[in-house]
């Protein structure tokens, strides 16, 4: 049973950065697609990044395209979630989440969020606070 953890949130200024790692179980990653989510306080949970790690394919939320980007990590069973240029409104709890789908960012780009491609594995998210 595969489980993830997250780590690398914290309070950061406005347009500072952080780069948040999600770490598996498992040997590999290799064979999931890879989801990161967010939800601030009062909002529902939203997907901002879909990485494709079998064939690197990322996506994200108009919101986030260009400041952030997901990749490989240091080790196959971990990946990281880059964000630069943060603004309040990225505040919330991240989480990541594994499908079994390894190319789901493109096979199914527009759905790609949807919660029935998410059933299974979640971290436990962590907190990114962008505050002065």
């Amino acid at each position: 049973q595969l489980q993830l953890a997250e780590s690398g949130g914290g309070l950061v200024q406005p347009g500072g950065s952080l780069r948040l790692s999600c770490v598996g179980s498992i040997y590999t990653l290799d064979h999931y697609t890879i989801g990161w989510f967010r939800q601030a306080p009062g909002k529902e949970r939203e997907g901002v990044a879909c990485h494709s790690v079998k064939d690197g394919t990322t996506a994200y939320a108009a919101s986030v395209k260009g400041r952030f980007a997901a990749s490989w990590g240091d080790a196959p069973n971990t990946v990281y979630l880059q964000m630069n240029s943060l603004h309040a409104e990225d505040t919330g709890v991240y989480y990541c989440a594994a499908t079994r789908d390894p190319y789901l960012c493109s096979r199914d780009y527009a759905r790609m969020f949807k919660d029935e491609y998410w059933r299974e594995y979640w971290g436990q998210g962590i907190q990114v606070t962008v505050n002065t």
